[in-house]
């Protein structure tokens, strides 16, 4: 197994708010954490923080080969929810970081099972033969509607409402978390990534740079390409060859 990840300032922002971490448990295993944080002067970059080491830490001491779907399950989705109860909690000591909050991707991949906890519009994608495919659905006002057919993809005034999510961590003292497990074909890529980088890039344009391609590079030059296509975000992405 292969994993790297890079994060950029983008821009026009003045700060990073995204946080990643990575690690290889094994030839065979890795995890992978992404996080966009919001809120406050330095709160996003302090949530974002908070939850993405809490969530790695935890997947990172606690997973051990063997262990049933249901226990992994269990593992990634407690970690995100103890992500949320320690911003939330950090929120609540400091009136300028009251309200923040950060998206969580995070995904654990062991001899080819992959395993995805999501909140927020942070994204997983798969890429294979077949092409690419987003493994996440984004918690946000326009992904809302657009599931119960309220609007259509090319609704006037859908851009103004894409990056308005429904759900974060910290920001409540609870959150649900999305969870999907499936099993990639060898040679495949896993991709997860924060909307600094889907924003600007194309499916196409991301399945393009990344299969198939050196991953030392990859990930750089979906950041040069986001950058060069506006950077109006922080950008975030973290790659793992199965």
């Amino acid at each position: 197994m292969i994993l790297t990840a890079k994060t950029d300032i983008g821009k026009v922002r003045t700060e990073n708010q995204d946080r990643y971490r990575i690690c290889e448990l094994g030839d065979e295993t890795g995890v992978a954490v992404v996080c966009d944080g919001m809120g406050g002067t330095h709160g996003g970059g302090l949530a974002g923080e908070i939850a993405s080491n809490a969530v790695y830490e935890r997947l990172c001491l606690s997973w051990r080969d063997g262990m049933e779907p249901r226990a992994v399950k269990n593992l990634m989705v407690s970690a995100v929810t103890a992500a949320n109860t320690l911003v939330y909690e950090k929120s609540r000591e400091d009136e300028e970081n009251r309200g923040m909050g950060t998206t969580c991707v995070a995904a654990l991949i062991h001899k080819g099972s992959v395993c995805v906890a999501s909140v927020g519009d942070s994204r997983a994608y798969i890429l294979d033969g077949r092409g690419i495919r987003q493994i996440t659905t984004d918690h946000t006002v326009v992904e809302y509607l657009k599931s119960r057919g309220i609007i259509g993809s090319d609704d006037a005034g859908i851009a103004n409402m894409k990056n308005v999510i429904t759900r974060a961590v910290g920001v409540e003292p609870t959150v649900d978390v999305d969870y999907f497990e499936f099993t990639a074909e060898p040679g495949s890529v896993l991709l997860i990534c924060t909307d600094g980088l889907t924003n600007y890039c194309s499916d196409d344009m991301i399945y393009r740079t990344v299969y198939k391609a050196p991953m030392e590079t990859a990930a750089e030059e979906l950041i040069k390409y986001a950058n060069s296509s506006g950077g109006k975000d922080n950008i975030t992405v973290a790659l793992a060859a199965i």
